[in-house]
């Protein structure tokens, strides 16, 4: 069983940054695809960002673009997003996911594990 755990969330002003982490417990004879989603309330889940084992390929939501940065560091078997300049529409709750692939999918189907969530509140 893989397990994910996100951390890091919490209140900031407009403007401001997060870094969210996610540790996973992972098979090292597999490849995973990492990816960060997010929901607010009342709103579907919402693709964020991916990234490939490697590191090599990334994917980026339109809204986030040039915002966020998604990284990993597989020695620590952790997943960051780092969130700067923050808007009040970035509030949700953030969920870490991932699934064994060399694709970095935007469709939430696509996971096969997930996290708990933290909760991102960005104030106006």
């Amino acid at each position: 069983q893989v397990q994910l755990v996100e951390s890091g969330g919490g209140l900031v002003q407009a403007g401001g940054s997060l870094r969210l982490s996610c540790a996973a417990s992972v098979s090292t004879a597999r490849s995973y695809t990492m990816g960060w989603f997010r929901q607010a309330p009342g709103k579907e889940r919402e693709f964020v960002a991916a990234i490939t084992r490697s590191g090599g390929n990334t994917n980026y939501a339109d809204s986030v673009k040039g915002r966020f940065t998604i990284s990993r560091d597989n020695a620590k078997n952790t997943v960051y997003l780092q969130m700067n300049s923050l808007k009040p529409e970035d509030t949700a709750v953030y969920y870490c996911a991932a699934t064994p692939s060399l694709s970095t999918y935007e469709r939430a189907k696509e996971y096969d594990y997930w996290g708990q969530g933290t909760q991102v509140t960005v104030s106006s």
